[in-house]
C-alpha cells in the first residue's frame, strides 16, 4: 500500500451516510424545539431544566472538545511525531480529579449558571465582566479552527468548496442549538460520539487488515521510532516530552474541564451532584477510547505509509490532510466507509461548536443582558438566549477564516487554551483556594497572567521554535511509485491550505535572542505559566492591599463539606455533608445594594434533620 497513486472519490452511498448524519443532528434539534412544551424558559434553553442523568452528560463531555482536531490533527501528530501523545490518557485522568473534587462541588453547590457568576460573588462585577470577555475571545478562536478542520476534509475527498463547508458547518450547528438548547446540543453529541467511534473504528479495522494484523502495525511503529512513550528530558524548550504532557498538559486540559462554561455547563446541569460527579469519571473512560482510536490511526498511517509519506511526495499539502488520504486510499472499494469516516470529523466539529455556541449564549444572558436588564421576562430571555446562539453561529464561521492559516490544528487549538484559558484556571484557582484573595488581587494577577500568556503565545507566532525543538521523525519516499501525476493534481490544487504560516518564513538570522528561548517554551506550558502568575501576582497583591482582613462566604471556598466522596471522614461526617442543601439563591437582589459579599445574606443552608437524598451519597 506504497506509492503516490489515484485514491477513490465519494459515491452515492457516502454522500447518503453524510447526509443521514446531519438530517439526524438537525432532528434532534427540532424535536427538543418542541418536546416538552419546547424551551420557555432560560433554564429550559441553558440548562436542560437541571434534569440530566450522568450517561448523556459524559458522552456529551467527551464529545465537546474531542473534536475534527481530534480526529485530523492527532493522528497526523502520531504520524509525524511518535506516540508519546497517548500520555495524555494520564493528563486526562488527573484533569478529571481535579475538575470533580475541586471545581465541581463549588460550582454545583452555588447553582450557577454561567460559571463566571462565581466570579462576582467571589471578588466584583468587574472580574466578572473581564473573566467573561476572555472566554468568548477564546471560544470565538478555539470555533474557528473546529470549523475549518472537518472542511478541510470535506474539501479533500469530496472536492466540496472549502468554503462552502465551512458555512454549512457552522450553519447547521446554529440551527440545531438555537431550535433545542441544551438538552438538543447534548443528545446530538451522544449521537456524534458514535458516529465518532465508528468512523475511527472503520479505518483501523481496514488498515489492520491491509497490512496484515495488529502486530504488523505495532512492529512497523516499534523499528520505525514510532513507540516513544517515555522520553523524560526536563527540557521545557522541547515540544513534547514525558513531563510537558503530564504537567503542562494537565494544566492546559483542567482549563477546559474545571473552569470553562462550555464543560461546566454541562455537568452542573445534572439532576444531582453525584451525578455530576459520576458523569466526570465516565467521561474519562469515553476520553480513553478516542484517544485510542486516534493514536491507533496514527500508526495505521505511519505503517501504510513508511515507505512513502504523501505529505513529502507533494500528495497532500499538510500533514492534517493525511487522515482523509487514508481513508479514500484504503476505503475506496467499500461504499460509504469514506462518507462515515468524513461523517466522523464532522459530528466532532458539530458537538464542538454546539457546545461552544450555547456557552457563549449562557455567558453572554447571564452576565452581559441579565445583571442590567433586570425587567425583562423569563421568556424574552429565552428569545435573546436563541438570539444569541444565531449570532455567534455567525461569528465562528467567521472566526474560520483564521485558522486556516494557524498551521497545525491540534497545536494551534490547545495554544489558545493555554494563553486564554490559562489565565482564567488561575483566577478561578484563586478564588476557589485561598482566602486571602480579594478583588484587587484577582484583577492584577488576571490581567498579568493575560499579558505574560499573550507575550509568549503570539511571540512563538511570530519567531516560530526552531526545527531542532519540533523536528518530526524520519519519514521516506523512497518506495514512491509515481506513475500517475492526477493524484497530485487532485490533493495539491482543491485546498489554500499552506504547509507553514507566513510568519514561519521569517529568516533565522532575524531571530532575537529571546526567540530561542523564552518564547520557544512547549505550548503545552502555557496554561502552567499563566495559571501560576496569576495565582502568584494575585496572592501577593491581595495581601498588600488587606486580603486576610475581608470576611468570605465559606460556600465560595473549597472545604469540608465537598470532601462527601473522601473516606477519610468520619461516617457521621458524610451524612451531615451529603444532606446539605442550598436554598433561596439570589445574587443579584444583594449586588444592586452594593454589598461587598454579594451573597452572603441570600444564601441559606440548612441541614434536614431527617431528610437524606440517596441521589446524592458517594460511596
Amino acid at each position: 500500500m506504497s506509492g503516490a497513486r489515484v485514491t477513490g472519490s465519494f459515491t452515492a452511498w457516502d454522500y447518503v451516510v453524510f447526509a443521514a448524519m446531519l438530517v439526524i443532528s438537525a432532528a434532534i434539534g427540532i424535536y427538543y424545539a418542541f418536546a416538552g412544551g419546547g424551551q420557555k424558559t432560560t433554564k429550559d434553553f441553558l440548562m436542560g431544566g437541571r434534569s440530566m442523568s450522568a450517561v448523556p452528560v459524559a458522552l456529551s463531555l467527551t464529545a465537546s472538545f474531542m473534536s475534527a482536531v481530534t480526529v485530523l490533527g492527532t493522528p497526523a501528530e502520531v504520524y509525524r511525531f511518535g506516540a508519546m501523545y497517548a500520555v495524555f490518557a494520564i493528563s486526562y485522568t488527573l484533569v478529571i480529579i481535579i475538575s470533580s473534587e475541586v471545581f465541581l462541588p463549588v460550582f454545583y453547590r452555588l447553582g450557577v449558571t454561567s460559571t463566571y457568576e462565581y466570579l462576582e460573588l467571589r471578588f466584583n462585577r468587574v472580574v466578572r465582566i473581564l473573566g467573561t470577555l476572555i472566554f468568548i475571545i477564546e471560544m470565538v478562536l478555539y470555533t474557528g479552527i473546529v470549523i475549518y478542520a472537518p472542511a478541510l476534509a470535506l474539501n479533500q475527498v469530496t472536492g466540496f468548496h472549502l468554503w462552502g463547508a465551512v458555512v454549512s458547518t457552522g450553519v447547521v450547528c446554529t440551527f440545531y442549538c438555537t431550535m433545542g438548547g441544551l438538552k438538543a446540543v447534548i443528545w446530538t453529541d451522544v449521537f456524534q460520539i458514535g458516529i465518532m467511534v465508528a468512523g475511527f473504528t472503520s479505518v483501523i479495522i481496514r488498515a489492520v487488515v491491509v497490512q496484515g494484523g495488529i502486530g504488523t502495525v505495532l512492529n512497523d511503529a516499534y523499528y520505525g521510532g514510532r513507540l516513544n512513550f517515555w522520553d523524560f528530558n526536563p527540557d521545557p524548550l522541547q515540544r513534547h516530552t514525558f513531563w510537558s504532557i503530564i504537567i503542562g498538559g494537565t494544566f492546559t486540559w483542567t482549563a477546559i474541564y474545571g473552569v470553562n462554561q462550555s464543560q461546566v455547563q454541562r455537568y452542573i446541569a445534572c439532576k444531582s451532584r453525584f451525578q455530576a460527579k459520576l458523569s466526570l469519571y465516565i467521561n474519562l473512560l469515553g476520553l480513553w477510547a478516542i484517544l485510542a482510536c486516534a493514536v491507533l490511526s496514527g500508526l495505521c498511517l505511519y505503517s501504510i505509509y513508511k515507505d512513502c509519506d504523501p505529505w513529502k511526495a507533494g500528495s497532500v499539502s499538510a500533514a492534517d490532510q493525511l487522515m482523509p488520504y487514508l481513508t479514500l486510499d484504503i476505503l475506496q472499494d467499500y461504499p460509504g466507509l469514506p462518507g462515515l469516516f468524513v461523517a466522523c470529523a464532522y459530528s466532532g466539529t458539530l458537538s464542538t461548536v454546539s457546545s461552544s455556541i450555547n456557552a457563549l449564549a449562557a455567558v453572554t444572558v447571564e452576565d452581559l443582558i441579565k445583571p442590567y436588564f433586570k425587567s425583562l421576562s423569563d421568556k424574552k430571555l429565552s428569545w435573546i438566549s436563541q438570539g444569541a446562539s444565531l449570532f455567534f453561529g455567525a461569528v465562528c464561521i467567521a472566526m474560520a477564516a483564521v485558522a486556516s492559516s494557524m498551521g497545525s490544528l491540534i497545536q494551534a487549538a490547545l495554544s489558545i487554551f493555554g494563553m486564554l484559558g490559562g489565565p482564567l484556571l488561575g483566577l478561578f484557582s484563586l478564588g476557589i483556594l485561598f482566602r486571602v484573595a480579594n478583588p484587587t488581587g484577582a484583577i492584577v494577577g488576571l490581567i498579568s497572567g493575560f499579558a505574560i500568556s499573550l507575550w509568549v503565545g503570539i511571540g512563538a507566532q511570530i519567531y516560530p521554535p526552531l526545527p531542532v525543538r519540533t523536528l518530526p521523525l524520519d519519514l521516506s519516499t523512497a518506495g514512491c511509485n509515481f506513475t500517475n501525476t492526477s493524484l497530485e493534481m487532485n490533493w495539491t490544487s482543491t485546498t489554500a491550505t499552506p504547509t507553514t504560516s507566513t510568519v514561519e518564513q521569517i529568516q533565522v538570522s532575524e531571530r532575537p535572542v529571546i526567540a530561542d528561548y523564552w518564547y520557544s517554551l512547549s505550548y503545552l506550558y502555557l496554561s502552567l505559566l499563566a495559571t501560576l502568575v496569576v495565582i502568584v501576582v494575585g496572592i501577593l497583591v491581595s495581601l498588600i492591599t488587606g486580603g486576610r482582613k475581608q470576611e468570605i462566604n465559606p460556600d465560595f471556598l473549597l472545604g469540608k463539606q465537598d470532601m462527601s466522596s473522601c473516606y477519610c471522614l468520619p461516617r457521621h461526617e458524610k451524612e451531615k455533608v451529603d444532606n446539605i442543601e442550598v436554598l433561596n439563591w439570589k445574587p443579584y437582589p444583594a449586588i444592586d445594594e452594593g454589598l461587598d459579599n454579594p451573597a452572603f445574606n441570600h444564601m441559606e443552608t440548612r441541614f434536614p434533620e431527617n431528610k437524606h437524598q440517596p441521589d446524592d451519597v458517594h460511596t
